[in-house]
């Protein structure tokens, strides 16, 4: 299991020591145990299409039972819920129950993201594709320790190179998504028009050096705040 004290975490995955049912006899499984059994063992949002897939069901009878699934936990007011997140459905413990589960997991230690990282990760999440140049001008600061750290977390990614220059662009992931709680990037919250317009620093941001090392160490030109 992670946690992320700010929005609900992943259940633990469990396994079973049942063997595994013929093909076709999963069709023949109840549906709802069947969905409960799967998904305590995806280690990312399962898609309803796949779930359909695997235990021989249409679309519509997954997608039904899944919502039924979602609004018993709610109203039994259970330590976990089922949520669609990234596309896809998976078990996550109740926002409210995050204390115990850091108290379990993490000795009481928090594993949360600096200011610094949080900040670059939203020029990131509204600009994207966006260079590592321009993200650094928009926070006034060198962010290649905390671009690295955001990189190595999973939370974003290379996405091609922006044709003037030959920067590398960066992008969210689905993880980044999954982390968040959101469906979608339009999800985001409208705070796109509070950021600086791309023709303002361009003046800065122009670069030809095509990306930098993710396990090179850092140098003391880094933002200090954001390791």
């Amino acid at each position: 299991m992670t946690t992320q004290p700010s929005e609900s975490t992943p259940a633990a995955p469990a396994t079973s020591a049942a063997p595994a049912a013929p093909d076709g006899e999963q069709s023949a499984l109840p549906l709802k145990p069947a969905l409960e059994a799967v998904l305590m063992v995806v280690d990312e949002p399962a898609t309803e299409a796949h779930l359909a897939k695997v235990l021989g069901r249409s679309p519509r009878e997954v997608a039904d039972a899944l919502r039924e699934l979602a609004d018993e936990y709610t109203v039994q007011r259970r330590g976990f819920e089922l949520r669609l997140v990234a596309g896809g459905w998976r078990f996550y413990s109740r926002a409210e129950y995050a204390p115990a589960v850091e108290a379990f997991v993490l000795d009481g230690q928090q594993a949360r993201l600096t200011q610094a990282a949080l900040e670059t990760l939203a020029v990131v999440a509204y600009r994207q594709p966006v260079s590592r140049s321009r993200v650094s001008a928009v926070r006034g600061v060198n962010c290649d320790g905390v671009m690295r750290t955001l990189l190595q977390r999973g939370l974003v990614e290379e996405a091609g190179t922006e044709p003037e220059t030959g920067a590398i662009l960066y992008r969210t992931t689905n993880y980044f998504l999954e982390r968040m709680g959101l469906r979608g990037l339009d999800e985001l919250p409208e705070l796109a028009p509070f950021l600086p317009e791309a023709e303002a620093i361009e003046a800065e941001t122009q670069e030809g050096v095509p990306s930098f090392d993710p396990d090179a160490p850092d140098t003391d030109e880094d933002d200090k705040t954001e390791l």
